[in-house]
């Protein structure tokens, strides 16, 4: 070997700049994980079941911000569960269900505010026979109702299950000529 090996050595260089394309694995998990977060997102914001919950929370909130009395208030907002309820569980369970059915129904379906005193004054007010103004309360309720109406459907046979009613109706219907059927 000879003293001036480092001279037969090729010139030295310097490696190729680290390149964008491919990118390293964990920049495609990262797009990976981007795309479905956007996908899930859309899916969220576009889902048709969540259309009618936001479409009644949004006129539940001009129902708050109203300067209406007790009266109008309550009136809008039986309309509003009313309404709600029908999209949520169909014309068939919602449709026959009239004074403490109806409450009964609503309370057991997630408006637990109107449990009592609140839920028969909002009834009362609504129907003409307007004697308190709980409109917190019957707001409160419409609100928890709207937001657990439709988990609890779907957690359940029925809505009304547990409640003591029978799911078809009652039991005894008034004919017209006053006879029970």
């Amino acid at each position: 070997m000879s003293a001036d090996w480092l001279q037969e050595l090729a010139p030295g260089h310097a490696p190729a700049a680290a390149s964008w394309w491919p990118p390293a694995p964990g920049w495609w998990v990262l797009g990976l994980l981007a795309i479905v977060g956007i996908a899930a997102l859309w899916w969220g914001l576009r889902s048709p079941e969540r259309g009618p919950r936001r479409a009644a929370l949004r006129q539940l909130h001009l129902i708050r911000e109203s300067d209406a009395d007790g009266a109008a208030v309550a009136r809008a907002t039986q309309n509003l569960l009313r309404r709600y309820a029908v999209a949520v569980f169909g014309r068939e369970q919602v449709a026959r269900l009239t004074g403490e059915r109806w409450l009964q129904f609503v309370i057991d379906a997630g408006g637990d505010a109107l449990a009592g005193a609140p839920g028969r004054s909002l009834l009362a007010a609504a129907f003409g026979n307007h004697d308190q103004d709980d409109r917190e309360h019957w707001i409160a309720g419409a609100e928890g109702f709207i937001k657990r109406a439709r988990k609890r459907a779907h957690n359940s046979a029925h809505p009304l299950s547990g409640t003591g009613w029978p799911a078809s109706g009652p039991d005894k219907v008034n004919s017209p000529s006053g006879a029970a059927k």
